[in-house]
Parts: C-alpha cells; sequence; structure tokens
C-alpha cells in the first residue's frame, strides 16, 4: 500500500483507497510520492484542464467526474465524441490499469458504474433539452447569430417592444410570449411592417437588419436549432440530483451531433451557465459544491465573441461560485481562455503540449509560467515530456492559494473507458426519473399566434371595407351613367 505524503499546503492523507477523505478528492500521485489533491472546499474556486489532442484530457474529465459524483456533487458534462457514457457502465480491469493501479497504490480500486442521465438536443441519444428564445434573451440570440452591432439593436428592440406587449397594462396586455423561432420571426416581421409607428419609442427598425436577421434564422432552423427552442423547457435544478445511494448525479450531454454546429454547442453551454447563475440562490462558500460544469472545446465559447458577451462570460464565471457551482474549463492550450476569464480558473491540470512552431513554443512558455514554480520542476520543458496518464497539476490549498506544480501520475477511471453500446444507453434513458417529463413537445399561445390571428383579423376587416367601397363607388358611378 503505498502512503500518502503531506502534501504541500495540504493535510496528512493516509491511502490512497479512496476518491474523497478528509473533504479532498484524491488525483494521483506526484513524482514525490505524496496524494495531489483537490479540496472540494475549494472546488467552486473553479478550473482549467488543457493539453494537446489525444494527451488524455476526457479521460481526466471522467476521473474527476467519478471523483465529485462519489463525493456526492453532481456533474454536468458535454461529450462530444461519445467516450464519456461509458461512465455509466462497469469499468474492465485491464492490464494497463491494473499496472497504474499498483503504481499508485490504489487498494480499494475496482470496477464500478456511476449514476447517470443523458440529455441531448436532439432528443436522440438523451432526454430533449430545450429553452425559449425568451429565456435566452437578445444578446445571447444575437450571439448564436452573429449579429452586427445594427441587428444587435434590432434584436434588443424585438424583446423590449415583445415584453412591453405582454406587461399588466390594461388593453395593452398581449401574450407576445417567444417560444421559439416562429415567434420570434413574427415579431421581427410585425416591427418592420410597424417601423415608423415604433421609431420614436424603441428607435429605428431598418427593413434590411430585420431582412439580414431574418435569413440567419433560416439558417440555424436548416441546422437543427428548431429541436432546442420551445416547450417544456429544461428545469436546471433536474442538473442538481444526488442519487439515493448518495452520489452525485452525472449529467451526460450528448453533443457528438451538436458540436458539428459550433456556435449553437458554445451557446447553449453559455446560456445554461447564465441560467444556473440567475436562478440559484446565494450560498457562499460551502464544504462542497451544488454542482460542478464541465465545459469542454471552451474555445468555442471565446473565439470572435464580441465585447459584451466577454464580459458577461466573466461575470458569470466570477460571481457563479457563490451560488456553489464549480466551472471547469477543457480545451487545448491555456491561451484559449482570455486573461480576464483565466485569471478566475485556480485548479489547473495541464496535459502534454506539442511544441512544432515558434508560435507553440510561446504557448508551452506561456502556460509554464501560469503555474506556481517548483524549483525541482523545469516546467516548461516537463510540459513537453509529458506522457498520457500523467499531467502537472496546481490546485488550491489553505485559504486559496496554489500548491506548487507537481508532476502527476493520474488514478484511473474506475468505470468503463469507452462510449456505451446504444442498448445500454438506451435501457439507462428508458429508466430515467425524466423519462416522461420532457419527451413530448408542448404548445400554448405565443407571438407567432396572436400576431398571425391579427393580421388575418385586420386583413379581413380590410377586405370588407375594399368590397364595400367598391360596391358604393360601382353603384354611384354606375348610376352617373
Amino acid at each position: 500500500m503505498a502512503v500518502a505524503k503531506e502534501p504541500t499546503g495540504g493535510p496528512v492523507l493516509g491511502d490512497l483507497s479512496t476518491y474523497a477523505m478528509d473533504g479532498h478528492l484524491i488525483l494521483g500521485l506526484n513524482e514525490e510520492g505524496g496524494a495531489e489533491v483537490l479540496s472540494l472546499a475549494l472546488a467552486n474556486r473553479h478550473g482549467l484542464i488543457t493539453g494537446a489532442t489525444g494527451t488524455g484530457k476526457t479521460v481526466t474529465l471522467q476521473v474527476l467526474a467519478e471523483a465529485f459524483s462519489s463525493a456526492g456533487v453532481p456533474v454536468f458534462a458535454a461529450d462530444i465524441k461519445g467516450d464519456l457514457s461509458g461512465i455509466a457502465a462497469l469499468g474492465t480491469p485491464k492490464p494497463p490499469l491494473a499496472k497504474r493501479v499498483e503504481e499508485i497504490g490504489l487498494e480499494g480500486w475496482g470496477p464500478q458504474s456511476f449514476p447517470t442521465v443523458f440529455w441531448d438536443v436532439f432528443g436522440e441519444q438523451g432526454h430533449p433539452v430545450r429553452a425559449t428564445v425568451q429565456d435566452m434573451g437578445p444578446l445571447v440570440i444575437s450571439r448564436l447569430l452573429e449579429l452586427s452591432e445594427a441587428q444587435e439593436g434590432v434584436m434588443n428592440i424585438a424583446f423590449r417592444w415583445a415584453a412591453d406587449q405582454r406587461s399588466e397594462g390594461g388593453k395593452r396586455m398581449r401574450e407576445l410570449h417567444l417560444i421559439d423561432l416562429d415567434d420570434l420571426r413574427a415579431v421581427l416581421a410585425t416591427l418592420s411592417e410597424r417601423a415608423a409607428e415604433i421609431r420614436t419609442e424603441y428607435g429605428n427598425v431598418a427593413p434590411a437588419s430585420v431582412g439580414a436577421i431574418q435569413r440567419r434564422l433560416l439558417v440555424l432552423e436548416e441546422q437543427g436549432a428548431n429541436n432546442f427552442f420551445g416547450e417544456p423547457a429544461l428545469d436546471i435544478s433536474d442538473f442538481l440530483r444526488v442519487a439515493d445511494d448518495g452520489r452525485g448525479v452525472v449529467n451526460i450531454l450528448a453533443a457528438d451531433k451538436l458540436f458539428h454546429t459550433p456556435k449553437l454547442y458554445s451557446t447553449f453551454l453559455l446560456w445554461m451557465l447564465t441560467t444556473l447563475y440567475e436562478h440559484l440562490p446565494e450560498v457562499g462558500d460551502l464544504p462542497k459544491p451544488k454542482l460542478v460544469f464541465f465545459f469542454d472545446e471552451a474555445h468555442l465559447l471565446f473565439d470572435g465573441a464580441p465585447k459584451a458577451l466577454l464580459d458577461k462570460i466573466e461575470q458569470v464565471t466570477r460571481l457563479i461560485r457563490s451560488k456553489g457551482v464549480g466551472v471547469y474549463y477543457v480545451t487545448q492550450n491555456p491561451r484559449d481562455v482570455p486573461d480576464r476569464v483565466s485569471a478566475q480558473l485556480g485548479n489547473r491540470i495541464q496535459h502534454a503540449l506539442r511544441a512544432f512552431t515558434p508560435q507553440e513554443q510561446r504557448g508551452i512558455r506561456a502556460a509554464a509560467e501560469t503555474f506556481r514554480p517548483n524549483p525541482k520542476l523545469d516546467t516548461e520543458q516537463v510540459i513537453k515530456e509529458l506522457k498520457t496518464g500523467e499531467a502537472l497539476i496546481s490546485t488550491l490549498r489553505g485559504k486559496g492559494e496554489p500548491s506548487i506544480v507537481q508532476r502527476t501520475l493520474l488514478r484511473p477511471p474506475m468505470a468503463r473507458i469507452g462510449p456505451l453500446t446504444p442498448n445500454e444507453r438506451n435501457a439507462i434513458i428508458s429508466s430515467s426519473p425524466f423519462n416522461g417529463k420532457y419527451g413530448q413537445r408542448t404548445e400554448r399561445r405565443s407571438a407567432h399566434d396572436v400576431l398571425d390571428k391579427e393580421a388575418g383579423t385586420v386583413g379581413g376587416v380590410m377586405a370588407d371595407l375594399k368590397d364595400t367601397l367598391e360596391a358604393i363607388t360601382s353603384k354611384v358611378f354606375g348610376r352617373r351613367r
């Protein structure tokens, strides 16, 4: 049995046979024979997992998800390649894993499966995930459609005008709910028709901007976004469940299809983070998080993001910790995450990076400089030498100070490494408590219905008036003839 030495700034931990001990998750064994740990009380200070393709980021994500689940913390993670779904099945003690277990000294290690719920925007590999256009808001929708500043202004007017019509103001109260893309399209069309009427109160609505937005909405529909917008909308509290045995439920979003539309993927996850931030109560610092959120391929969130969106991301990342949520960004290079957001990420796991170009060499140097130095390590050189299953780790200890960086042999997962079969996945979905809650789309009276009916009524009145005028004209002029 390997006994962990006292990690710098941390407690003395006994053997490495459990995932959680004394309020810490054990990640692996460092070169000095000490346990590299993650403090549950500081896990809501967020984290960053980086490394080149094929260096083990997905397996590390699975190890962390298993560890949090074992400690009673619910988890959300996007599964881009399908590999993460194996967390729901018993692992197989293959020889390489057994060798790793022996090297680290994991006496209690053995095959396990973890309580899992599968979700899917398209409703094919998990329970459907839906949100209303209204809930997403103009900023996120504008990001999704990649609108210009002028077009974003029109989008803001559309949301504001629809909200004003719903306000309790006597005869002005109308059910202009923005549920799906048809509702948004109907409101935009109405604004374009009444541009002169609303200009003084809301500002200019240029027909060219409305036309451009409508074209982008068509493109979005072609990408399958209609599956996402609608009701019943996701109840975010359904991600915060703990199983009967006390383990946190692992929520897996099937993202292999969604990932083909990067903007939709990143915007959807941003909406989820924002919803958590807006709906969860303030709880301060807890002994362990209420939820840990893994944002894989995080660079997609920041690519081309306007300042207003970056401000929003920074705000949510900084403040959501007080709601008891830890956010862990997963990407290839630390440079993928802007400094203003990266500064909020205290727990760091760095897998190997490659340096084939001068730019990549500068990236490795920058990655090394983000760690608290270890006098026994040449961090920059080690980043290039790390093997699969190894990582440089620095986590927050004590009152929030980072530990010195350590080269660490990571513990292997206890669940299956690799995807479930379709039959295995379907069996888990069928037995889920949410099997009947989100399956059927619901419809209620919304902006499209209201505006279509009003247009039809006005059209009918105008047609009757036209017929009446024509009849009078014919009668008068007919007599004169």
